[in-house]
């Protein structure tokens, strides 16, 4: 009987990971596939040294840890070099993760990225060369000339940034000075600001994506707006398409993207994220797809075999983003079929239907449990400053009842 050990790569998270845990507990999978009878069981990861030859006991690693901590990234590259472990994300493509290269990839497979350029630091690196190499190489510039050229407004934030730190609004030449004086030795992007309608975010996990509709200018609590059939079916399946071609070209299957739309047109801005944000605080109502999606993907994954691609076989896809004779429609087409054929949608979904179609009815008497209710109030507790606790617990319960509710609504009734 074969047994899968999911290995959980974490830092401060509690109330996604343990959700995980119980729901993985409760299903007691035993899923027949391949001539065997395949079990699941789950194990957070410590840190520790390691041999390189070691051969570790896990199928596949959620990983939420290495994009900052690089000693546990380093042990993902030797277990996906020389042991074939399944990993979530892929830890060659971190350097994507700064948002440069990213947005550098999706410009020549022709997406709608504003107008960007990359400014040199304010502050030098603290390297006794740069001296020499700045007075001999490092041309002086106008930095409003750039600016002008992009247009106001704009926006300046961190070619490596992440969690909105360092992201300013510029509306004028004062602001501009302000915020890269401010910027230190951060390398920094400004980017053409886009007066959207609809604020667009949208979390893959695997083979799946949710589109939800975003508010930036609230806390974080609060970003997250609840809202259904908020985008036209033509502008939801482009948003779709990007975040999926975006993770499939660099090999991420645990990632958010953010887009804006105006007047129908979308503009991707942001969608390298190592680690997405699915705490149940932020996602609320969206925070069960996103367990059920992560345990479908996983189990997936381990049961079929699913081989890590680490490469990423940029051919086929520049050549789509190359071809002159493409209209836009079209190139969104080519792409979609390249994420449909890494993503293996339709083995996917025919394994998910077959395997897994108890997955809905366990997950909702999970949510609806006095033990979710005891995790959500804990978490609520340690997030939030005791004064506010009496107000954020019955919000939330609201929240996630109201999706118990719809889900139970879907649910088709017993004979």
């Amino acid at each position: 009987m074969p047994s899968h050990l999911i290995g959980l790569l974490l830092g401060m998270e509690e109330d996604w990971s343990s959700t995980f845990e119980e729901l993985v507990r409760r299903l007691d999978l035993r899923v027949d596939h391949g001539g065997g009878t395949h079990t699941f069981a789950t194990e957070r990861i410590t840190i520790e040294p390691f041999r390189l030859r070691a051969k570790p006991r896990y199928d596949l690693v959620i990983d939420r840890l290495a994009h900052w901590y690089y000693v546990p990234r380093e042990w993902l590259k030797k277990v996906a070099l020389m042991d074939g472990v399944y990993l979530m994300n892929n830890p060659f493509t971190f350097q994507s993760m700064e948002k440069h290269a990213a947005y550098c990839a999706m410009m020549r497979l022709g997406l709608k990225v504003p107008e960007t350029w990359l400014l040199p630091s304010k502050h030098p690196p603290a390297d006794n060369r740069f001296a020499y190499t700045a007075a001999r190489y490092n041309l002086p510039f106008d930095l409003e000339e750039v600016a002008e050229r992009i247009g106001y407004p704009l926006y300046m934030k961190p070619y490596d940034g992440g969690a909105w730190v360092g992201v300013t609004r510029i509306e004028d030449a004062e602001q501009l000075h302000r915020g890269y004086d401010e910027s230190g030795q951060r390398i920094m992007h400004l980017q053409a600001a886009v007066d959207f309608d609809v604020f667009v975010r949208t979390l893959s996990i695997g083979a799946e994506t949710m589109t939800m509709k975003f508010d930036p200018s609230q806390p974080m609590h609060d970003r997250y707006r609840l809202a259904h059939g908020f985008l036209d079916p033509g502008v939801g399946q482009e948003v779709v398409t990007i975040g999926r071609t975006v993770n499939a070209f660099f090999r991420w299957e645990f990632n958010s993207c953010e887009t804006l739309v105006k007047d129908g047109e979308v503009h991707p801005i942001d969608y390298a994220n190592a680690c997405p944000d699915i705490s149940v605080i932020s996602l609320h109502y969206y925070f069960p797809w996103a367990i059920r999606t992560l345990l479908r993907w996983t189990v997936f994954c381990t049961v079929t075999g699913r081989p890590m691609q680490i490469d990423q076989d940029l051919t086929n896809w520049f050549r789509i983003g190359d071809d002159p004779d493409l209209s836009y429609g079209q190139r969104l087409a080519a792409l979609h079929r390249l994420t449909d054929d890494y993503f293996g949608q339709d083995a996917y979904e025919e394994f998910c239907d077959r395997h897994l179609g108890h997955l809905d009815e366990v997950l909702v008497d999970l949510i609806d449990s006095p033990w979710f209710a005891a995790l959500l109030e804990r978490t609520v507790r340690g997030t939030f400053p005791a004064h506010e606790h009496e107000r954020f617990v019955p919000h939330y319960r609201g929240l996630l009842g109201a999706w118990v509710d719809d889900a139970r609504s879907r649910r088709p009734a017993r004979s």
